[in-house]
């Protein structure tokens, strides 16, 4: 070797060590599995010495309180892990040990569900014993190639006659009940999880009041709905971290029924209550507050949540999802009403007025859609939905002019129809909590009263 090429390999020998020093300095900091508690504000805890993903689960030693404190990782910052418990803060100090239990959020699967109600987590909350779980998985599913599911192209028989008719759905389709607070969702969703024809119900009571979960049990659903139903409750009580575990588990439980083949009805009350918890998340991570303080991630996991419904892979098992949607003040243009109805298949819009009427179940055909009916329904059937929706939308529009006396016959002969026939059509869309209608006496009764 020269003299040049010698001199210029030993003036190298310190560049590369310079550069072998500089990538220990960066090397990331190996995993440890404990840290210790540092500071905690408002509902978050900080953690440091402690490296875990994000959805990571841990467990808080406190030895004030005699115990493990379970909490979830939602983010981290400038080397500092944050948690948010799954029970409360309280009876927590600084210097308590925190270690990583899982690195995932996960979910306990199995057909010993059938027939329980149990909390985010999978524990019993029906007095019933231990649940036989079969298997876990990671609470975010696995994503479905769209190209790869089948095609919804079976109607799917609710039990409902106005749902049937006038919004005929379809199985894997996914629909959103849209209304203010006292209308009735709570006993539409009974009348869906009784009549509709599925092989498991999975029912999400998110954020709801502890007596309305253990009410909607005993008696909206009764032992005849339990006894093919999944219920997975998360009161309001509940922290923010468990009742979005709790909307993730409803969906899990539903896509491990579909994938035996199997027909799943998915109800989820409400998702105005997960949006709910996902802000108090947001803003205890730092995130801005947008529309009505809603932080950009309420936005993101919605469709994260409604694209996990739908038929299965080549038509293999199907969940047909039902979600409520609580329409703040009866704003039909709120913010989560709005993502909900761009986002998915249809709504079901229930009307304040109507049900003021005790007209019940109080579903307004105005506003109200099927995306996917016309391509379920024959042309006969088609025009007769389109025909009971239009005769509704013109009654309702002139309704004013008819009640003051101040509309003439024969003015307008479509008006005239509508008016001929609503009193019919208002008995056609009532239906009592216990009945059930099929889709063929559904139609039957609805030609009846249209089929001149």
């Amino acid at each position: 070797m020269s003299t040049h090429a010698t001199a210029l390999q030993d003036s190298r020998i310190p560049a590369l060590a310079s550069v072998s020093r500089c990538l220990q300095q960066s090397a990331l900091p190996p995993i440890q599995a404990s840290g210790r508690l540092s500071k905690v504000t408002g509902t978050t805890i900080e953690v440091e010495g402690l490296y875990a993903p994000i959805g990571a689960q841990c467990a808080i030693d406190s030895p004030a309180l005699q115990k493990s404190v379970d909490a979830e990782v939602i983010g981290f910052f400038d080397k500092k892990l944050i948690l948010m418990s799954y029970a409360g803060i309280e009876g927590l100090s600084p210097g308590d040990r925190v270690r990583m239990v899982s690195n995932q959020s996960q979910g306990q699967l199995g057909d010993a569900l059938i027939g329980r109600v149990v909390d985010g987590f999978g524990n019993p909350l029906d007095r019933k014993g231990p649940i036989a779980y079969q298997q876990r998985a990671n609470l975010d599913g696995v994503m479905l190639n769209p190209m790869e599911r089948g095609e919804i192209n079976t109607i799917l028989d609710t039990g409902v006659k106005a749902i049937n008719t006038a919004l005929t759905i379809g199985r894997g389709q996914r629909i959103g009940l849209i209304a203010g607070s006292g209308v009735g969702k709570s006993v539409l969703l009974g009348m869906l999880t009784r009549n509709t024809a599925a092989d498991v119900v999975v029912i999400g009571m998110i954020g709801e009041r502890g007596r309305e979960v253990q009410d909607f049990v005993q008696n909206t659903l009764g032992e005849e709905g339990l006894a093919h139903s999944v219920v997975i409750a998360a009161p309001a009580n509940s922290s923010p971290v468990a009742r979005i575990k709790a909307a993730k588990l409803a969906h899990l439980v539903s896509e491990y029924f579909r994938d035996q083949g199997r027909h799943v009805l998915l109800l989820l009350d409400s998702m105005t209550r997960v949006a709910h918890a996902q802000r108090e998340i947001g803003l205890a991570m730092g995130e801005p507050p947008t529309s009505k303080g809603y932080p950009p991630s309420v936005f993101s996991l919605f469709p994260n949540l409604i694209e996990r419904p739908g038929v299965g892979r080549d038509g293999h098992g199907s969940i047909t999802s039902f979600y409520t949607v609580l329409a703040e003040g009866d704003d039909r243009n709120d913010p989560i009403v709005d993502i909900c109805r761009a986002s998915l298949d249809g709504q079901v819009m229930l009307s304040r007025s109507l049900a003021d009427a005790a007209h019940y179940p109080a579903i307004d055909l105005n506003g109200s859609i099927s995306r996917l009916a016309n391509s379920l329904l024959d042309s006969k059937r088609a025009l007769l939905a389109q025909r009971l929706r239009r005769l509704w939308a013109v009654y309702q529009e002139k309704e004013d002019f008819i009640q003051v006396g101040a509309y003439a016959q024969s003015t307008n002969p479509e008006l005239d129809d509508a008016i001929r026939h609503h009193p019919k059509l208002v008995a056609f869309l009532q239906q009592q909590s216990g009945e059930s209608f099929s889709l063929r006496e559904s139609w039957l009764m609805l030609n009846q009263i249209l089929g001149d």
